[in-house]
């Protein structure tokens, strides 16, 4: 048995001895900023040389370890000391976004450079996005002009792809809101994005990072308004801007609704507390009452485990809706609103194949209980209604709709031969198949045509 003596451990950590060629070569950026320098100097103002020379240089030059000093050269002309300003005493060239001119096509121009190089050596992706992460949180650093350059160029950038959305988290540094820095390179920035792409290519990169919701936050905690936020982007020639961030708390306060509304639902608040909230939210947040009475179609809805028998669900349906009539009729007031509740019924009895034979009980329901009207039902038949479904809806619906058709006629014959001989053919009415809502009632309907 060998006796194999065991090393005691120590505290300083264990000493290797290496040999003079294995040592790690030292950090040192100088040497490689005057390689480069040297070489930008040499290729002048094209950029297509600049390329050339930068692609060749990479198989010489170590741009893994000094991809930092590498993009601040061409960015700023020279390696940035901290906050943003030249380092001293070091070689600098004019061949650089800063000193460039200050045009939309110029950065274009410096845009192919980036994207080249990038495409040519993959590693860089990495460090690049490090570096413009970097430069936004040295803003305040650089002149107005510089920023101008930067914001087009990093916009540029954004619309092909070179760069991720996610680096615009650096915006939302508290001192540059707070100077209104972040809120002026975004005008920039914006505006060269959407001049390569369009607003909603812009809107798809911002939700890919979560940040569609987070552009007010550009502006100090006291000017987050949607007011001054449109005002702001609008005055800089960014409306569509405006109206997307605007569609966004739109679409924001209607999820809200919905969500709230489902809650106290399932609580079983009163009726009245219902809708004395939704109507408060509606005038807060400007929402239509026809987008309105989808949320609340979908509320209501969501709120039952619908039976999978199709024999059963269509009488559990009506007994429900029934139960939720008077809510639903606090958000039909106009024609416009029963039209879109219908078209909302349809698509859910085709998109939920159990309710394919209830659309029609629904509707004659909705129709007894005063949440639709004869004109947009009619209107729904004739040319409003979706393609989902259609053969099978507007073949249920036939009987009922012919009858709508007698009954208004016969109403307006009613008018001429006076109340007695209305209150004749109420007796005759009651046998029909459909119970038509009195023309007594004290809810008048007749605005809904308007």
């Amino acid at each position: 048995m060998n006796n194999q003596k065991q090393q005691k451990p120590t505290l300083s950590g264990q000493r290797f001895k290496t040999r003079k060629r294995d040592e790690k070569e030292r950090f040192d950026p100088t040497q490689f900023q005057d390689c480069i320098i040297q070489g930008l100097t040499e290729t002048g103002s094209d950029l297509e040389a600049v390329a050339k020379f930068l692609d060749a240089s990479g198989a010489k030059l170590d741009y893994r370890r000094y991809a930092e000093t590498l993009f601040d050269i061409l960015v700023a002309g020279g390696m940035l000391a901290p906050g943003g300003t030249l380092a001293d005493d070091l070689m600098r060239t004019d061949v650089c976004v800063f000193a460039a001119q200050e045009d939309l096509e110029t950065m274009q121009a410096f845009a192919q450079v980036f994207n080249k190089l990038i495409r040519r050596y993959k590693y860089l992706e990495k460090g690049f996005e490090d570096e413009v992460k970097k430069l936004l949180l040295f803003l305040k650093g650089f002149s107005e002009s510089e920023r101008n350059k930067l914001a087009m160029l990093t916009g540029i950038l954004l619309a092909n792809g070179t760069l991720n959305a996610s680096i615009l988290n650096s915006l939302y540094n508290e001192n540059l809101v707070k100077e209104g820095v972040s809120a002026a390179f975004a005008v920039k920035l914006f505006k060269s994005w959407i001049n390569e792409k369009d607003i909603n290519a812009v809107a798809a990169s911002l939700r890919k990072v979560n940040m569609d919701n987070r552009l007010m936050e550009l502006f100090p905690a006291n000017k987050q308004s949607l007011e001054h936020f449109t005002k702001y982007f609008t005055d800089a020639g960014l409306k569509e801007l405006s109206e997307y961030v605007r569609n966004q708390q739109t679409i924001g306060a209607r999820k809200e609704l919905q969500k709230e509304l489902q809650e106290q639902m399932s609580r079983g608040d009163p009726f009245k507390d219902i809708i004395l909230y939704v109507k408060e939210e509606m005038k807060k947040n400007n929402i239509s009452e026809q987008t309105v009475i989808g949320i609340v179609w979908s509320s209501v809805m969501s709120t039952v485990e619908w039976n999978k028998k199709e024999e059963l669900v269509a009488e559990q349906a009506i007994k429900h809706l029934k139960q939720y009539s008077p809510l639903l009729a606090a958000f039909t007031t106009q024609g416009q609103s029963e039209l879109t509740l219908l078209l909302k019924i349809q698509e859910y009895c085709y998109d939920n194949i159990h309710f394919m034979k209830a659309f029609q009980k629904i509707v004659v329901l909705f129709y007894k209980a005063e949440v639709l009207s004869e004109e947009p039902i009619l209107k729904w038949y004739k040319d409003a209604h979706l393609a989902k479904g259609k053969s099978v809806f507007l073949e249920q619906m036939k009987k009922f709709v012919e009858w709508l058709k007698n009954a208004e006629e016969e109403s307006e014959s009613e008018t001429e031969e006076g109340p007695a001989s209305t209150m004749q053919k109420a007796v005759v009415q009651q046998k029909q198949p459909f119970c038509r809502p009195s023309l007594l009632h004290s809810r008048s309907r007749t605005h809904h045509s308007q």
